[in-house]
């Protein structure tokens, strides 16, 4: 089903994530360091609809050069999740967004390189000019929400190094790892009004550091 980016669709992504319930803070989840990313929806490439943006990160970067990813990072001092990833949105790609434009914020995602990261949903009313920083990002991309709610868009693997289940988005004949698969995986399940949660899903080993 595509979901035209309007404001109909607005306030139902809305309403779903206002009664979703947040898990609350883990045993062992006190000494990560805090980061926040933007689960950013958008107007979809030729008319498809609602897309979330992701990108690659700049091969470049000291630390997951050329991963996919939302927009985020470090929360600086005492910054918000929503503070940190809304300065995220605009010095990576240049959108400059306010607490107005946030539906909501999912579950807390640990990463074994030493980061819990809460994703921040919010609603780009014009994202026509976008400006991407040459530090960090390769490319920006337009994933259509009909991408990630297809039955078989993700699927789960195993790891000899974990006894987790690895998650993986399927997209564009490539596979799209945790954390951004589990984060977008817990946004698809949003969408269609379950609470699922995901932060025992695995990382790939690559991204251990």
């Amino acid at each position: 089903m595509v979901r035209p980016f309007d404001d109909s669709t607005r306030r139902q992504i809305a309403g779903r994530c206002a009664v979703f319930a947040r898990a609350p803070a883990g045993a062992g989840m006190a000494g990560l360091k805090r980061a926040a990313v933007a689960i950013t929806l958008v107007a979809g490439e030729d008319c498809a609809g609602t897309a979330v943006l992701l990108t690659r990160r700049a091969a470049s970067l000291r630390a997951h050069r050329n991963q996919w990813a939302p927009p985020g990072g470090r929360c600086d001092g005492a910054e918000t999740a929503v503070e940190a990833a809304l300065r995220e949105l605009r010095e990576e790609i240049g959108l400059a967004l306010d607490s107005d434009s946030v539906l909501g914020m999912l579950d807390d995602y640990p990463t074994r390189s030493g980061y819990l990261i809460t994703p921040v949903v919010v609603w780009a009313a014009d994202s026509a000019r976008l400006v991407p920083n040459p530090a960090e990002v390769a490319s920006v991309h337009r994933i259509a929400l009909t991408d990630i709610e297809h039955a078989d868009a993700f699927n789960f693997t195993s790891i000899p190094e974990s006894d987790r289940a690895v998650i993986r988005f399927r997209h564009d004949g490539d596979f799209i790892h945790a954390p951004t698969a589990a984060l977008i995986y817990q946004f698809r399940e949003v969408l269609a009004g379950r609470h699922t949660r995901v932060a025992e899903l695995e990382q790939p080993v690559f991204a251990w550091r």
